[in-house]
């Protein structure tokens, strides 16, 4: 997964591949119901010919009840074939979406790049549905191409110049309107990645909503969203008039084409070449073709849209990884043996990093004893972002190394470090349900939330930690989202663990209390805090300090607020 992109010609072709017993029922029933479509033209002209003409009533009873029996099959195939089409719709579109959050949430990372979540979203959503749209497509497209062939048979029966007519025309009409999908299909894929780009402006909008509040820029975020949802309702409406302008003229070009059928036919019924129910059928046919014809334009523009979001997926799919997996994914328990990680039995949590530089961060080197609590402090929020992803292994250094106890990250597989390096970012989400769902169970749950003085948001609700709190956490302020999520990471009990900015929306005295809980819940154990806090730092063994991406100076706290002004202005400031 990521080394090739896939092309949406796979992507379409593994979608209908994957429903092939659905589409070839929904085909077969499909092209049943066109049979029977066919079917009754024809009787209708045998009815006249053979009984109202011969004004036999007994044979008009007959063929009556053989038209009723024809509406009988035709009735029950187009349900059962429209179902069996829907169902493969359906399907494909639901293993699309798998792909896709399977690719998206792959330890490897890379999917998200350059894509806002909302975005992702509508991939998944909205383009998987598209997809999976092309089955159903290809079932009533296969049905409509019987039926026209159905026809042109029976017309080269009754006359030569009527099949003629019709087995020439279609293939034209088939054509043209193949040509004309072809805008639709640009102006379709625009359409869907501006609605996608507005979807992940609006979604990060919503998610921010307070902080945007807090600070007054909601002007600022709605002047945005404004220009992006205007961008994307141009587009929408492009491709509404490409899509009406396709099917215009496609109309247009089959109305000329039945009305040709039907002055053909007119003609050789005028000179005595076909019978008068002959006539009527050729006629009949002529307006039947009208449904096929329209069919096989619909399904032009179901394919045009379906290869823009065929494209779109296919990036999804095909984007290249975060970081390399070089080891497979084995067993492997927090804390536990990592026999198939390459690590030595039980993850002791000693760090090292080796001239570590990516982004801000600047040929860092670093050891960091097992059991050790270390403070991060750094003049610069994108030095610690760096760190963060190195050691979640989110991302490989652009040069040196980091290892943990004694084994480089990138020889392990992303999935078995991050059961062993838990890495806690300041803005980390929470889920739907309750507090207690959240934090997650198990014999340290409770001592995790006292901890992270989340037990005093859990006293606050009605039903303690049994109480909903809305999706993302919303029903809680920034304050307790932040202790509730960093009660989960403790309660993960992880070897490593790294916790950035955890209570920058808290007040002092409860800070103060978290900064003493993390310490004595994560006694024994590595634990980095990435912050510049005073409180947080205060608890730690010693502190590191970065200075434009370098470590400039190292030791406690207190003697760094002492001896280096630069440290002293930080986290002070």
């Amino acid at each position: 997964m990521g080394a090739e992109v896939p092309r949406p010609r796979d992507v379409l072709t593994r979608t209908v591949g994957g429903q092939w017993r659905d589409v070839s029922l929904g085909a077969v029933l499909g092209a049943g119901h066109q049979l029977g479509e066919v079917m009754v033209p024809v009787l209708i002209g045998v009815l006249i010919d053979r009984a109202v003409a011969a004004g036999d009533t007994g044979a008009l009873v007959r063929w009556l009840a053989v038209l009723a029996a024809v509406y009988v099959g035709l009735s029950l195939s187009f349900r059962f074939g429209a179902r069996a089409g829907e169902r493969a719709s359906e399907e494909a579109a639901h293993l699309l979406r798998v792909a896709v959050v399977r690719r998206v949430l792959d330890p490897r990372g890379g999917a998200d790049r350059d894509r806002l979540p909302g975005e992702l979203a509508t991939i998944a959503t909205e383009d998987a549905k598209r997809v999976g749209a092309v089955t159903m497509a290809v079932t009533t497209g296969v049905a409509a191409l019987v039926g026209l062939a159905v026809t042109a048979v029976v017309l080269l029966v009754v006359s030569v110049p009527l099949g003629l007519t019709v087995l020439l025309g279609s293939p034209v009409l088939l054509y043209l309107g193949h040509l004309l999908s072809k805008p639709l299909e640009a102006r379709s894929e625009a359409e869907q990645e501006q609605a996608a780009h507005a979807s992940g402006i609006a979604a990060d909008l919503v998610a921010g909503l307070r902080v945007l509040k807090g600070i007054g820029a909601q002007r600022a975020a709605v002047d945005r969203y404004r220009t992006t949802s205007r961008d994307s309702l141009a587009a929408t409406l492009r491709a509404a008039r490409a899509e009406a302008w396709q099917s215009g003229v496609v109309l247009a070009l089959t109305g000329g084409f039945i009305a040709l059928v039907a002055l053909v036919g007119g003609r050789l019924a005028v000179h005595g070449e076909v019978t008068l129910g002959q006539l009527v059928s050729a006629v009949g046919l002529a307006l039947f073709l009208l449904g096929p014809l329209e069919v096989l334009a619909w399904v032009n523009a179901e394919l045009a849209q379906g290869r823009a979001s065929a494209a779109r997926i296919a990036a999804v799919l095909g984007a290249p990884a975060g970081v390399r997996a070089a080891v497979p994914a084995g067993a492997l328990a927090g804390g536990a043996d990592l026999p198939g990680a390459g690590l030595p039995g039980a993850v002791r949590g000693a760090l090292r990093l080796s001239g570590v530089s990516l982004g801000a961060l600047r040929e860092v080197d670093l050891v960091v004893a097992p059991g050790e609590l270390l403070g991060v402090a750094s003049t610069e929020p994108a030095c610690c972002e760096a760190l963060l992803r190195v050691l979640g292994r989110t991302e490989d250094p652009e040069a040196g190394q980091v290892e943990l106890d004694g084994v480089p990250l990138s020889a392990l597989d992303p999935a078995q470090v991050r059961l062993a390096v838990l890495v806690a970012s300041h803005d980390a989400d929470l889920f739907e349900g309750t507090l207690g769902d959240n934090v997650g169970p198990g014999e340290h749950a409770e001592r995790a939330m006292a901890a992270a003085a989340a037990d005093e948001v859990a006293r606050a609700l009605p039903l303690g930690a049994a109480t909903g709190i809305g999706d993302g956490g919303r029903a809680l302020s920034g304050g307790q989202r932040q202790r509730v999520a960093l009660a989960r990471a403790l309660n993960a009990d992880r070897p490593v663990l790294v916790v950035h900015d955890p209570t920058t929306a808290v007040d002092a005295v409860t800070e103060a209390r978290i900064a003493r809980g993390v310490r004595d819940f994560r006694q024994g154990r590595t634990t980095l805090l990435v912050t510049n806090s005073p409180a947080l730092l205060a608890v730690t063994d010693r502190v590191i300090f970065l200075d434009a991406g370098r470590i400039t100076a190292t030791g406690p706290h207190t003697t760094l607020l002492h001896d280096t002004p630069p440290y002293r202005r930080t986290v002070l400031s």
